[in-house]
């Protein structure tokens, strides 16, 4: 039985964001159209649990296009690939789906802008992150990698008057605006992005654990430890008072000893993280007493992308 006075603070909106949900359904549909296998350049999505399954479905994931055979079916997972790639893809004959999320289509536009301006972009993000590479990638004699606001005195630029910052989108809202404040301190006239870079989930998903973070004496976060998103969760339920905080794969990595003297759990996800894992992860909390389940709603959120062209037609849900 559950003690009425532990209870798990579950956080929404938390989970799937509309650019995961794309490219793994891009996955799906690709199978359906061509059969295995069919191979995907990187990690479709930065989850273990998602690549194991789409493994056993007959995926095989690449680290480079020329590890694909001449004329395979590839897909560009959802953090965006550089030109360079596409060229490569090309020179093999490879048919290619792009599945890179749209908000990181966004970026890579921006940057091409930027560049075509001849402005000095300083791209806020985290060095050899797949998304950063395919994004300077766009303008790489243009493009500075700025990896938080301590890097910002260091920046050069040819003209204080012609630099523009961009970010990765699974960034800290709130490290990225210190970044940009830092980096403005520096150049008055610096530009910046139509509208904000971090992409909605992120922003969404930090939010939601800001709130249950203060009411919780720990809080848990599932997602892979190679996801930035996740990893961000980690540091915003910290910096929002929860008393201890833990990234986990899944239920298998949960230990009791972290429930001790705690009567209030925190629970969210990633935004590449299938709704299964944290379900189980709700069964093992209940299992030691906390099965009551509030849930915290913070940000409504329905957001949707359409498909690639190459299995749209497929595409029935």
């Amino acid at each position: 039985m559950s003690d009425q006075t532990r209870r798990v603070l579950l956080a929404k909106p938390r989970g799937y964001c509309a650019g995961v949900e794309r490219a793994v359904r891009t996955v799906e549909l690709a199978l359906q159209r061509y059969g295995p296998p069919i191979y995907v350049r990187k990690q479709i999505v930065h989850n273990s649990h998602v690549v194991r399954t789409l493994e056993q479905q007959g995926v095989i994931f690449i680290d480079e296009t020329n590890e694909a055979p001449r004329g395979a079916v590839v897909v560009f997972s959802a953090h965006g690939v550089a030109p360079v790639v596409h060229q490569e893809a090309a020179a093999l004959d490879l048919r290619t789906i792009d599945a890179t999320c749209p908000l990181v289509t966004k970026v890579h536009n921006e940057a091409r802008r930027f560049a075509a301006e001849d402005y000095d972009i300083l791209l806020i993000g985290h060095e050899g992150h797949e998304e950063v590479i395919g994004t300077a990638g766009e303008a790489p004699e243009h493009v500075q990698l700025v990896d938080g606001p301590a890097e910002a005195a260091a920046v050069r630029v040819r003209d204080g008057r012609r630099v523009a910052w961009l970010s990765q989108t699974t960034l800290s809202v709130t490290e990225t605006r210190e970044t940009v404040e830092a980096l403005r301190d520096r150049f008055p006239d610096l530009a910046g992005p139509a509208s904000d870079d971090i992409c909605y989930a992120t922003q969404n998903r930090q939010t939601a654990v800001r709130t249950i973070a203060a009411d919780s004496d720990l809080v848990l976060v599932v997602g892979s430890g190679n996801s930035s998103n996740s990893r961000r969760l980690v540091e915003v339920a910290l910096e929002a008072g929860a008393g201890a905080a833990y990234l986990i794969d899944d239920a298998g990595e949960f230990r009791p000893e972290w429930l001790q003297d705690v009567r209030t759990v925190g629970l969210t996800s990633g935004a590449s993280v299938p709704a299964v894992l944290v379900d189980d992860l709700l069964r093992v909390l209940a299992g030691h007493g906390f099965g009551t389940v509030e849930d915290v709603e913070s940000v409504p959120e329905d957001v949707h992308f359409g498909l690639p062209r190459e299995v749209r037609d497929l595409d029935r849900g």
